[in-house]
Order: structure tokens, then C-alpha cells, then sequence
């Protein structure tokens, strides 16, 4: 009988769909003429009574609403409020860099647009990028802003924040006010006047659910109730131009305006509704549920191709929060279907989706890979499906492709710690750089795309997915999902907890959790369900609450722990960590061979410029051809240098050759080039700490992104060069000795197979005259017996720690015809990548 149901509501979506829309396009220009033109006719003779259609019959949908019963057993998140990130793991400086940024913005600049809507007087100057008075998206990333600042808040307290996001709070209240019509955005009304015609217009209900979104916000998690109502006054202005349009032309009408990005619309409504009750509210969001993308998910069958990711990845979350405030099993559904066909056909490895802003065909990601790939809201808003499918269903797969699209995805697009500098895109092809994708790293005053907004949203609420809390038990019972360090103030059980995660290394390949209970609860009994990620495996394995070892579950289940919780209890957790590949989600055979090599949750990206051929030959297994870097091998990485002419100039390798370019910044692609790794044939070598450590030893200079490669001379007077360390015939070994220019500290290179000939930068009093400027600088080389004074100086080095430095978590693959260094993706800035490798036999 149920089964019989769900398919007569398929079907009735189905030609809800069918009848109400019949175009589902990703823009209004793509709709036929003759379609348009219907359209833009009116539909009655006069305005309809609204009241007498369904969309706004109200008992109507009362009625089909009491069929369904709401879930009490969902999963509820703990606020962000009793959640604190310690300010020294890697989400805490995230998240302390965003809020860095939110401080740096100034208020003034951000409404200007607004108040100039308004016709209030703008101080200041208007920012740029986006929010640029003459584009039509401005005023989205206010909108952004206000919800990030209720988050950062709740997440910090800290009160430059609280004061700054009310600062805003009251100016966009005085624009609303000034306006007097409930509308309040940074464009005038008329962008809606096109939009309802089908004219061109750059999705001005994007921008509105953006604003809206933000004083939700400002409200739910703010506490600040002046922003409700704005909200409020805002919907009504809205509800009735719905009105107006449907009365006038037709629902069809209406649903032809969805196809330009409307943001989370039906998602904010039905979470408004859930606070007023206000039958309005619920009628409004039904209305942006867009039955032309849903009604295919309802059906089970994958459309997705060629459709605007981020247009309707926030209409599926939507109808997930219909269905938790329904209990409609169909948007449920629909989430279900959605998330499967997402991670199994159209993902990359970071847990990312999108090509170009667009889902391309299933299975067929192979060809996908370039400059343009997952937008960073595609994986934002990702998250929020996976998270609400995870506090319906506590299936743990939904929780692990949280920390895979966290970690890899998220992580990855904040340029370490510089406040406000994130990227739009996510390159993924061979030879990749984030600071040369699409729009490169953004410009804290001159960006403000939307992927900024996102941005500072998911940064300012890193705390939000880490612990949630099932109630109506008679046991207070937690769900950790997230390994990330942490306290959390758990009211319930009348406790607080200290989730510290300990640095992991390839090293030693092991996450170690600690989970340590300060003060005693006042309940008999606590549940803690922690996370056993899939990536982990049962051998090696321990659990123990005060070195009482605890039996263990498999991986991709949870371990359950129920006891009364002391002062000074320690739940310690040590997990294996293994290697695996994942091939591309692309069912060719010609695509059969690429694949990805992760580490648990970290994917590793290989420093490369486009190499990415991998033969394996006869190995059986990962660790024959990926081997862990010893973490010791980070005191044995340095950078030779001179300073001429004023400007500091570093050794660097440029492609095969050797030259000297400007001293780099850490985190660059020549701040790679100008690293190398000391290897020196003594037992009794401890690093580089300063200059009497290497003096005298004979070392070879491997290149810092070239495992297995060294540098090498071809004879006297010939340029060095880089080269297979294994047949150099002593070619790439040279003597340290003190600088021949006679200044303490600094160090020459004398060839060990040529005695008297030494490295040579080839600077002399004419290249010092360019200064910085050394577009032309000259190729290093071995020099024998230099006598005069600038020659003595060419052959001296300054020796000083590497620019660049290998990261905890770091391997050697061995490659086809090289070796590649791999790091964690979320590690990189401006440096040169392969995340997909072609692994042969």
C-alpha cells in the first residue's frame, strides 16, 4: 500500500512538473520565443482571486499536510554557541582568519549601495568587485555578511563583531524604513519588474534570499528580533508581488521566473514558517520548490547534466527542510536520490562537484578536469545535503563525505592565514595552481563574488557539524562526527568535553583522538556515538577510557560508549590511517587508468606542472611504490642565496637548468624551485641548524619537488643541470666549504669530481646595476679556479632554512620517468599540482 502511494505522488509531481513548467532551463534567456511570448500575455481577462487557486488555498495544503507525521528523532545539531575550536588546530586558524576578515570591512562601504536605493545620504566610497554599484548581484555579499557575523558570533563571542553586525542590522532597517514598502535590497525594485517579464536580468532573488538568509540569521542565531521583523516586511513585499504575477498571467509564469538562480529561497521560507506559522510563508516556499528540477529526483533519475549546480543544489535542500517540517517522505526522498547520484557520478575526489559552474554527464569527469572546476558554493551548499541527510538518517556515510568535502574541499580555498583572500574555483587539472584557476585568489576589497560569501559563511561556522545530540532519550546521548579539536558545553548531561586531535603524519599514520570530560556530569549515565571513518581498518585498532581498553567496531560504524562521565575521564581513540587510490568517476575505458591517491580524509595533490604518469610495475601494494618522509627531513631542506644590487636573489631551479631569481614568499611555485634537500652520506647528521653543521661535508642538493633527482654539473664553464640522482657518476656531489668571498657565513660549492670548481652564479657588477629587475639573469655554472674578487663573490652563498618546507603529511610516488612529492591539497597556495595521477602497470 505505501509502495503503491509514493508512486501515485511520483507520478503527480511528475505532472505537476509537467503542467506547471513546462521549460526547466538554467537562464530566461533560454527560452523559446514563441514560449516567451505566450507568457508574457496575460493569462485572465482580469486578475484572478488568488484565493481560489491551489497555490494559495491554504486548507487546501493543510489538509495534505496532516497525512504526513513529523520526525521527532532527528538528529539536532549543537549550537554553535556551546562549541569552541581550539585556536591552534587547523579549523580554529581557519576559522581566525575569516574572523579577521569580517573585523577588516567596513560598514559604511558595505551599505552604500543600499542607502543609495534608498535615497539616503552614502558616506564613504562604495567597494568594488561584485558589490560595485554598477552590477546587479550588488548588496549579495551584505547579505552573506549578516549571516557570517551571527555565526562568527556564536562561534567567538567576540563583541567587535556583535557590535559591527548590528551596526549593519540598524542602517539596512533606516533603507527599509526610508523605503517604506517592505522592500529592501542594494537595486532598485525595477530588476524584478524584468525578471517577471522575462527580460535579461542577473538573478535578482538570489541577492534577496541572500539578504533574507542574513537576517534569519541575525535573529535565529543572533538573538537580534529587529531583524525579524525587517524578514518579515520583506516576505509579505514579496508574497504579494507572487501574487500579482500569478493572478495576472499564470503559475507557469511564475515557475518560467525560476529559471535565473534564485539562492535558497523555498529553504528560508520554510524555515521562516517553522517559527510563524504563518501559513503565507509555507505557501510562498512552495512555490520556489521549482517541480521542473525536483519532480526528475522524485522519479529517481539522474537529469542533472548540463543544469546549473548551484542554482539547484539549494532547491534540494529546500525539500529537505519541507521534509523535516512536514514529514512529507517524498522531499525526503528526494535528498536521498539526489546526494547518491552527486557523490557516486559527478564528484571529484575533494568531494567537489561542478564543471564551469555545470553538472556534465554522469560518469563522465574524465574530460572535465581544468582551470574551472567545483565552484566553491557547489561544495558549501553540498554540505548542507549531506548534513541534513545525516540528521535524518545517522548514516555514517553521509558524516564521512562531510570530512572529505571539509577537508579537501573547503580548506583547500582560504590562501593559508591572509585575511579575505579565497578562490572561486577549484582547478583539478594537470599541472593545476589555485592563484592561475579562472579568477585566481581574490582581493579582500575588490572580489566579493558570491564564492566570497559562501566563504565567509562556512569558515565563520567550522564548529557546526562536529557534535549533535539525539533527544528524547532518557539517556543523553552525543554524536561526535567530526574529528576536529574542540570543547564542547554539553547542557544535557550537565558536562563539558575537550576533543583534542593530535598532528598526524605520514610518519606515523595514525589519527589520536583524546576525549577528556573536566568536571563530572550530574546524570546516572551518558551515550557518546563516535564516528569509525571508512577510511580507517580494524587491525591496529584501540579505544581504552582511562587505559581500560574497550572493544572496537568496524569501520563505517559508530563506537558506543555509555557510562557515568567523571571529573578527569579520558576517552582516547588511536585509528590506522591508510593509503587507497579512487579512480575518476568516468565509466570510459580509455579513463580507466586515472586515479587519485588519498590518505584517510586528506586528499594528496603530487607537486608537478603536468607530469602524471605512474607505472607500478610488479607492486602489490601502495606502500612498494608510495613511501612516508621522515619528519626529520624538514632540518635537512635549505635556499642558497646573494644579495646584489640591494635585492636578495635565490638559487632556483627553472625547469632543468639552475639560475637565480628574486628571493620568493613561502607558498609560491619558486619558493619551490628554490628549496633543496640536503643529503649527506653521515650517520651522525642531525639537520641544518646553521652553517658548522654542513661545513666541510660533502652533500648533494636535491630538488625540493623531485625526489630521486639532484643537481649536477656538466664540466667547466657549462651550465648545472638536474638529473636522475641515480646516474650521476659524481656528478651531483659537491664539497661545502667557507664562501670564497672571505664574509662570515656564507658558503661555496665546490664539485667533487672537479677540485678548483666551484658554483657560479654568474652575477658580476653589471647584473648588480639590474637590481630586482632580472628578467635576463644568467644560468648558473661551474666555475674552476676563480681568482678575481666578483668571480670569488658569484661562487658564495648565503645558506639559510628552506623557503619551503615538506608538510606532516608527505610522500614520495614513485613515478614513470619522476618521482613526485605529495602533500595534502589543502596545504597548497600558489604552488603547481596533480591531483589525478595516470597509474599504469
Amino acid at each position: 500500500m505505501l509502495r503503491q502511494f509514493l508512486v501515485l505522488v511520483l507520478l503527480l509531481f511528475s505532472l505537476c512538473g509537467a503542467a506547471m513548467c513546462k521549460v526547466c532551463t538554467n537562464h530566461n534567456t533560454e527560452i523559446a520565443d514563441h514560449l516567451r511570448k505566450s507568457a508574457a500575455s496575460p493569462y485572465h481577462g482580469r486578475p484572478a482571486n488568488v484565493s481560489s487557486l491551489d497555490e494559495f488555498n491554504w486548507a487546501k495544503m493543510r489538509q495534505k499536510l496532516q497525512r504526513f507525521q513529523v520526525h521527532i528523532d532527528f538528529l539536532k545539531e549543537m549550537p554553535l554557541q556551546a562549541v569552541r575550536l581550539d585556536p591552534k588546530g587547523l579549523h580554529g586558524r581557519a576559522q581566525q582568519t575569516t574572523l579577521e576578515y569580517l573585523l577588516m570591512l567596513d560598514v559604511d562601504r558595505l551599505v552604500w549601495s543600499f542607502r543609495n536605493t534608498s535615497g539616503l545620504p552614502t558616506p564613504g566610497q562604495p567597494y568594488g568587485g561584485w558589490e560595485d554599484p554598477g552590477i546587479d548581484l550588488r548588496g549579495h555579499f551584505v547579505g552573506h555578511y549578516l549571516s557570517a557575523t551571527a555565526l562568527m558570533w556564536a562561534s567567538t563571542k567576540n563583541k567587535s563583531v556583535k557590535r559591527k553586525m548590528s551596526t549593519v542590522v540598524r542602517a539596512l532597517y533606516a533603507c527599509q524604513k526610508k523605503l517604506g514598502t517592505g522592500y529592501l535590497s542594494a537595486f532598485p525594485s525595477k530588476q524584478f519588474d524584468d525578471v517577471e517579464a522575462l527580460k535579461k536580468c542577473w538573478a535578482p532573488y538570489y541577492t534577496i534570499h541572500k539578504i533574507m538568509a542574513g537576517l534569519l540569521d541575525q535573529h535565529t542565531i543572533a538573538g537580534n528580533p529587529k531583524a525579524l521583523k525587517m524578514l518579515i516586511w520583506m516576505v509579505d513585499y514579496f508574497y504579494k508581488r507572487a501574487e500579482n504575477v500569478i493572478s495576472k498571467y499564470s503559475v507557469e509564469r511564475h515557475y518560467l521566473m525560476l529559471n535565473e538562480e534564485h539562492g535558497g529561497m523555498n529553504e528560508l521560507l520554510y524555515r521562516l514558517y517553522n517559527i510563524t506559522c504563518d501559513p503565507k510563508h509555507f505557501l510562498l516556499a512552495r512555490l520556489f520548490d521549482k517541480p521542473c528540477f525536483l519532480g526528475a529526483l522524485a522519479l529517481q533519475e539522474d537529469e542533472l547534466s548540463g543544469y546549473h549546480a548551484n542554482t539547484n543544489i539549494p532547491i534540494v535542500i529546500g525539500a529537505q527542510v519541507r521534509h523535516e517540517i512536514t514529514g512529507d517522505p517524498l522531499y525526503q526522498a528526494i535528498g536521498s536520490y539526489f546526494m547518491d547520484i552527486v557523490n557516486s557520478s559527478h564528484s571529484y575526489a575533494t568531494g567537489g562537484t561542478s564543471v564551469r559552474e555545470f553538472w556534465a554527464d554522469p560518469k563522465r569527469l574524465g574530460t572535465t578536469l581544468e582551470t574551472e572546476n567545483e565552484e566553491t558554493c557547489t561544495t558549501y551548499n553540498m554540505l548542507k545535503v549531506s548534513r541534513h541527510l545525516f540528521q535524518s538518517t545517522k548514516e555514517i556515510a553521509y558524516a564521512d563525505y562531510y570530512e572529505r568535502a571539509l577537508t579537501n574541499g573547503i580548506l583547500s580555498i582560504q590562501r593559508g592565514t591572509e585575511p579575505g583572500v579565497y578562490i572561486y574555483f577549484f582547478p583539478l587539472h594537470r599541472g593545476a595552481s589555485k592563484a592561475i584557476s579562472h579568477w585566481g585568489w581574490g582581493k579582500p576589497f575588490d572580489a566579493f563574488w558570491c564564492c566570497y560569501g559562501t566563504a565567509i559563511e562556512t569558515f565563520s561556522k567550522l564548529g557546526d557539524s562536529i557534535y549533535f545530540e539525539e533527544e528524547g532519550r532518557t539517556t543523553p546521548t552525543l554524536y561526535i562526527i567530526q574529528f576536529i579539536s574542540s570543547f564542547l558545553e554539553w547542557k544535557s548531561a550537565n558536562t563539558e568535553l575537550h576533543q583534542i586531535i593530535h598532528p598526524v603524519s605520514s610518519w606515523h599514520p595514525k589519527l589520536r583522538v583524546e576525549i577528556i570530560f573536566p568536571k563530572e556530569g550530574t546524570t546516572d549515565k551518558a551515550t557518546l556515538y563516535i564516528r569509525v571513518p571508512f577510511w580507517s581498518r580494524s587491525d591496529g585498532v584501540k579505544a581504552a577510557i582511562n587505559a581500560e581498553n574497550l572493544p572496537f567496531p568496524t569501520p563505517g560504524s559508530f563506537l558506543s560508549v555509555t557510562r557515568k562521565w567523571n571529573s578527569g575521564d579520558k576517552l582516547s581513540l588511536e585509528l590506522p590511517i591508510t593509503l587507497r587510490l579512487e579512480h575518476i568517476q568516468d565509466d570510459r575505458p580509455e579513463y580507466a587508468s586515472v586515479q587519485a591517491i588519498l590518505f584517510g580524509p586528506y586528499l594528496l595533490a603530487g607537486l608537478s606542472k603536468g607530469d602524471w604518469d605512474i607505472k607500478i610495475g610488479k607492486a602489490t601494494s601502495l606502500s612498494d611504490w608510495i613511501t612516508p618522509i621522515p619528519t626529520t627531513y624538514n632540518s635537512h631542506l635549505v635556499s642558497f642565496s646573494q644579495s646584489i644590487g640591494g635585492s636578495i636573489f635565490a638559487l632556483t631551479k627553472n625547469t632543468q637548468s639552475i639560475t637565480m631569481l628574486t628571493y620568493p614568499q613561502p607558498g609560491t611555485n619558486t619558493s619551490v624551485n628554490a628549496t633543496f634537500r640536503l643529503i649527506i652520506n653521515d650517520t651522525n647528521f642531525k639537520g641544518f641548524s646553521s652553517i658548522k653543521d654542513v661545513i666541510g661535508k660533502a652533500v648533494v642538493l636535491e630538488p625540493f619537488d623531485l625526489p630521486g633527482m639532484a643537481l649536477a654539473h656538466q664540466g667547466a664553464d657549462k651550465n648545472l643541470v638536474v638529473i636522475n640522482a641515480a646516474t650521476a657518476n659524481g656528478s651531483s656531489t659537491f664539497h661545502l666549504v667557507a664562501g670564497l668571498d672571505g664574509i662570515e657565513n656564507t658558503v661555496s660549492l665546490e664539485a667533487d669530481s672537479k677540485k678548483g670548481c666551484f658554483v657560479n652564479s654568474g652575477f658580476n657588477s653589471s647584473a648588480a646595476e639590474t637590481g630586482s629587475n632580472c628578467s635576463s639573469c644568467p644560468n648558473v655554472k661551474l666555475t674552476c679556479n676563480p681568482s678575481m674578487h666578483e668571480s670569488k663573490q658569484a661562487a658564495s652563498f648565503m645558506l639559510s632554512k628552506g623557503v619551503s618546507e615538506y608538510h606532516p603529511i608527505s610522500f614520495v610516488a614513485k613515478g614513470a620517468t619522476r618521482s613526485f612529492l605529495l602533500q595534502p591539497i589543502h596545504s597548497l597556495r600558489d604552488e603547481h599540482y596533480t591531483v589525478y595521477f595516470n597509474i599504469l602497470p
